[in-house]
């Protein structure tokens, strides 16, 4: 519906201000998942949280929710409904994990390779660091993991110790 009355834009920040108020509170999570409160006390919870910030199609949504009591699974809807805005926008999600804070030209490089690996999408990173990684980076595009970190090369090493392949079988 955001699609056909032209208001795709304003229905994802809506989607993501839902999603980032659901991670932020737990509280508000535990309440819309509570079978003890009923729904018209979720709906007037939900419109006394957001009723200033949200559109007038994504209210209509969440009162749907509430009166079909669908209100638990408010958040994966918001998940789902950014994995489709991104599918229909042709945009890729990276995850970049580093062992140390990299510099930005280290960053748009990576940025330049993937988007030259994915062709007609675009990119949207996000990086994150891990020191366990001893060193090199983790890129995950998608269901695809490139592991050039220290800790796999290590753990490869090992792996091969312990199968100790340059002693013949008896």
């Amino acid at each position: 519906m955001a699609v056909e009355q032209n208001v795709l834009e304003d229905t994802l920040k809506d989607v993501q201000l839902i999603d980032a108020t659901l991670r932020a509170n737990r509280e508000l999570t535990v309440v819309l998942n509570s079978p003890v409160i009923k729904s018209d006390k979720k709906d007037a919870i939900i419109e006394a949280v957001f009723t200033t910030h949200l559109t007038k199609l994504t209210r209509a949504f969440i009162k749907l929710l509430t009166l079909k009591g669908r209100e638990a699974n408010l958040g994966e809807m918001a998940t789902a409904f950014m994995e489709q805005y991104r599918t229909l926008k042709n945009i890729s999600q990276v995850r970049l994990v580093t062992a140390a804070s990299v510099s930005t030209e280290f960053l748009e490089s990576i940025r330049a390779k993937v988007a030259a690996a994915l062709p007609g999408q675009q990119i949207e990173m996000t990086t994150e660091v891990k020191p366990e990684l001893i060193g090199g980076f983790q890129l995950e595009m998608g269901d695809k993991l490139v592991d050039a970190s220290i800790r796999r090369d290590l753990n490869d090493i090992k792996k091969q110790f312990l199968e100790n392949l340059y002693v013949p079988k008896i």
